[in-house]
């Protein structure tokens, strides 16, 4: 809402020494967004005058028409044809000028030399087009009144040359910029501005609603409201004889202009002047162009409306709209119809006769701020009316602007007001909130008192009845005062935030991270650690995503929920997998010129059965029950969190230390193996087949839950066609694990290893193995078969050739054993060695190498 201070002072008794920042000030201090103070007119000087034009010459041989004009401007005229603003004795001033919007007889605006424009845009006498130009003739844009740069400013005939141009176009002012937050819609209008500008400078407010509105009559405009749910309050007046040649004067022009509207016919100007000034907003249709009673009904199914915008639409049985015999005229609340628009002058030049519309019917309702929102975001047209509608008007002035309305057509369009009065009114009781007279008192956790209390609420507009506990009337243009609170915060604002005291609340003992926030945080610790950086992506993705991927149809990753309203059309549903949205981190970061990349993340996964039953709908008026919480829980899909990274690029980089290495799937498993640690569980790699990794370089990892190998992701490196088809540097690999499954695999707590004093014994192994055998299950058979005595087992070779065999491989194992209260003999060692090559043969057929 832009707010010129000059208009303000209309309704406000403010300092004349005050200016645009104080008012800021002490308009931010009781609540307000006041995002800037715009200084209009910086650095305007004079002389800028009114001057009539007197003569024209057309001048020729140059590109563009170029006029050179005589024109009067009063005794700001100079004598010197030469230069310079003269002795001021009246005579005429001769300008050169580009624009061909204006004739001899128009009024203009001059600026003379020694004036500056704004830009600090000096103005002095020179020559060009081979004349002496003595000023300019001002457009709009020079003047900063608007964008308008190629037409001239013609100003009504009544104004004299020689008249201070300044002051009479307002050209010096302040406009205060504020943001309004929905809750305050009372503040889209200066009367709204006005009551929190009298309120913070302790003055009387002048209330521009406070008009002498005369009671309803059966004589005034037919209306027929049939949904009264939608439409509470309708009023409708009349206006006749309309002058066609009467236009918007300069103030009325220049109060929009500063409001950020742009002047467009008298009629509109003087609904959209009043709509600022009241905050109701209004519609005037043409009367001739109305075909029986104006009516308020939902619209029918198949109907269509074309709107002021010249868009045809197609109405939904839930939009609110206005109609007369014809069928709908306007989205209420939204815009009207062009059907029934203001329709301008125009003169016919055979007849020199001017047709237009003369007679108006004024229309100022309440509607319904939800049915206005959902068909304006239905029909994806916000007006200036539907954000007002929204945010909640006053019912209460609907007739007060009708009135306001009424008047300034009879005064400035000539126009007679028809006795009848219109106005249908929806039986409704005064809203009123009880409330403990010391709340805002615990609300702010300081003392104020029943009477300040009762004096900011009555500042505010309210009717306060009661003593201890307060009986509190809302008035009509505050519709986001409902609860105790919200009395509270508005004693609180008035009072002063910044007098609140400051106070650290007390943590109750007992309570801290929860186990799963622990590991969460350890998790990301240990990944940080190892190079890895956390990348946050957003929990949307689209179908083709799991094309990309590679994923089979029948994969249950497809199975999605699909949002009703998502932010992106082409990402609709929420995801299954983190790996799209690393991956598109990877792939951005790597086309800004980052080429090794490292990332992780941790979050949710949406996982739908695609059983889950339809979630109730919850009241409003209580609590939920148990069980209904419990039946909206069982409506929502399994929510998994899990962790993922995507390596690309080098490992480790290359230098003085020796060559670097590139990053591959090995790098991906170790990334799981460190989640595992720090969860406390081991982690079981095998070789498998899964999307969207490389079938060759994919491994599963289980875990043991509840006895059994559960798998819990997998890691590797990805498919080449996945790579090319997502835009990704050669052989990324990737990680995935469900961490719900690694709490679960969890059997107690983190036990911190016990470090032997006693010396460590060390025996490695050679085992030949089938091509096919895995090493984790070699691994597994050692282990098992070594006993309690060993403490590490390592794979540090793997060797294939013509010396082990065709279909073979030799795995080497480093095993080192250590007991915890003696050293370990040759004997013993030698035992738990050849126990633990035992197992491996009767488990895999390995054979010791050599043997």
């Amino acid at each position: 809402m832009r707010v010129p201070l000059s208009w303000l002072r209309e309704y406000v008794d403010l300092p004349a020494a005050e200016t645009g920042r104080d008012v800021q000030a002490k308009l931010i201090d009781a609540g307000l967004e006041v995002e800037r103070v715009e200084q209009l007119g910086a650095g305007l000087k004079g002389p800028l005058v009114v001057g009539k034009v007197l003569a024209i010459e057309e001048l020729t041989g140059f590109k563009k028409p170029i006029r050179y004009c005589q024109v009067d401007v009063g005794t700001a005229g100079g004598t010197s044809q030469a230069g310079g603003s003269g002795g001021g004795t009246g005579e005429p001033q001769n300008i050169v000028c580009g624009a061909t919007n204006f004739r001899v007889g128009d009024k203009v605006v001059v600026i003379l030399p020694g004036g500056v424009l704004p830009g600090n845009f000096e103005i002095s006498a020179r020559k060009t087009y081979g004349r002496v130009s003595e000023g300019m003739i001002c457009s709009a844009r020079e003047l900063g009144l608007g964008d308008d740069h190629d037409g001239i400013i013609v100003l009504p005939p009544e104004h004299e040359a020689g008249t201070d141009a300044i002051e009479l176009l307002e050209l010096v002012d302040e406009v205060l910029d504020i943001a309004v937050t929905p809750d305050r819609g009372y503040c889209l209008s200066m009367r709204g501005v006005a009551r929190e500008t009298a309120i913070a400078y302790g003055l009387p407010l002048r209330d521009p609603a406070l008009l002498d509105v005369p009671p309803p009559n059966p004589y005034g405009y037919v209306v027929k409201v049939s949904d009264p749910v939608g439409c509470d309050r309708f009023t409708a007046r009349t206006v006749t004889g309309l002058d066609l040649e009467a236009h918007s004067p300069i103030w009325l022009q220049r109060r929009l202009q500063k409001a950020g509207m742009r002047p467009i016919s008298l009629a509109v100007d003087v609904t959209n002047y009043v709509m600022l000034e009241l905050g109701q907003p209004l519609h005037a249709y043409d009367k001739n162009r109305l075909d029986g009673p104006i009516g308020v009904r939902r619209a029918q199914p198949g109907e269509k409306l074309t709107t002021l915008d010249g868009v045809q639409r197609v109405l939904d049985p839930e939009d609110l709209v206005i109609t007369d015999n014809s069928g709908p005229i306007g989205l209420a609340g939204v815009m009207g119809g062009a059907h029934t628009e203001i329709a301008d002058a125009v003169r016919d030049e055979e007849t020199g006769e001017v047709r237009g519309t003369t007679e108006v019917v004024i229309e100022a309702a309440h509607f319904d701020p939800v049915a206005v929102a959902r068909t304006g975001r239905r029909h994806k047209l916000i007006s200036e009316a539907s954000k007002r509608f929204e945010r909640g008007v006053d019912p209460e002035a609907a007739s007060a602007a009708a009135q306001r309305t009424v008047d300034l057509l009879v005064l400035l369009a000539g126009g007679t007001a028809e006795a009848g009065v219109t106005e249908i009114i929806s039986p409704s009781a005064p809203r009123t909130v009880s409330m403990a007279a010391d709340h805002p008192d615990k609300v702010a956790g300081m003392e104020y008192g029943r009477e300040t209390v009762v004096r900011r609420l009555q500042q505010i507009g309210c009717d306060v009845y009661g003593s201890d506990e307060l009986v509190v009337t809302v008035p009509s243009w505050r519709p986001d005062l409902s609860e105790p609170n919200d009395l509270a915060e508005e004693v609180i604002r008035l009072e002063g935030y910044e007098a609140l005291p400051s106070t650290l609340p007390n943590v109750p003992p007992g309570r801290g991270l929860t186990e799963s926030q622990r590991l969460l945080r350890r998790i990301g610790r240990a990944l940080a650690g190892a190079g890895y950086v956390e990348a946050p992506t957003y929990p949307f993705l689209g179908e083709a995503v799991f094309d990309q991927l590679g994923i089979d149809a029948g994969d249950p990753r497809r199975r999605t929920v699909t949002l009703l309203n998502p932010l992106s059309d082409e990402e609709p549903a929420l995801r299954t997998t983190l790996l799209p949205g690393l991956l598109g981190a990877l792939r951005r970061n790597e086309g800004r010129g980052n080429r090794d990349l490292a990332l992780f993340e941790t979050g949710l996964v949406f996982l739908p059965s695609g059983e889950e039953p339809a979630p109730p709908r919850l009241p409003v008026d209580r609590r939920p029950l148990d069980e209904e919480i419990a039946a909206l829980d069982a409506a929502l899909p399994h929510q998994p969190r899990h962790v993922a990274v995507v390596l690309a690029g080098a490992r480790e980089q290359a230098g003085w230390w020796g060559q670097g290495r590139p990053a591959g799937w090995a790098d991906a498993v170790e990334a799981a193996r460190t989640v595992a640690r720090e969860a406390g569980v081991e982690l079981t790699v095998s070789s498998a087949q899964y999307a969207p990794w490389h079938p060759g370089r994919c491994a599963a990892l289980h875990v043991r839950v509840d006895g059994e190998e559960t798998l819990v992701g997998h890691a590797g490196e990805l498919h080449p066609r996945v790579v090319k088809a997502l835009g990704l540097p050669e052989r990324t690999a990737a990680m995935e694990l469900d961490l719900e499954l690694l709490e679960r695999a969890r059997t107690g707590a983190l036990v911190a290893p016990r470090v032997s004093t006693f010396p460590v014994a060390t025996q490695d192994v050679a085992l030949v193995v089938d091509a096919s055998v895995p090493a984790a299950a070699v691994e597994s058979a050692l282990r098992d078969g070594a006993g309690e005595l060993l403490e590490s087992l390592r794979l540090f070779d793997i060797f294939t050739g013509e010396q082990i065999g065709e279909g073979k491989k030799s795995l080497a194992y480093a095993l080192r054993f250590r007991a915890p209260d003696r050293t370990l003999t040759a004997e013993e060692t030698s035992a738990a060695r050849d126990a633990a090559v035992a197992a491996a043969a009767e488990r895999t057929g390995a054979v010791l190498r050599g043997a």
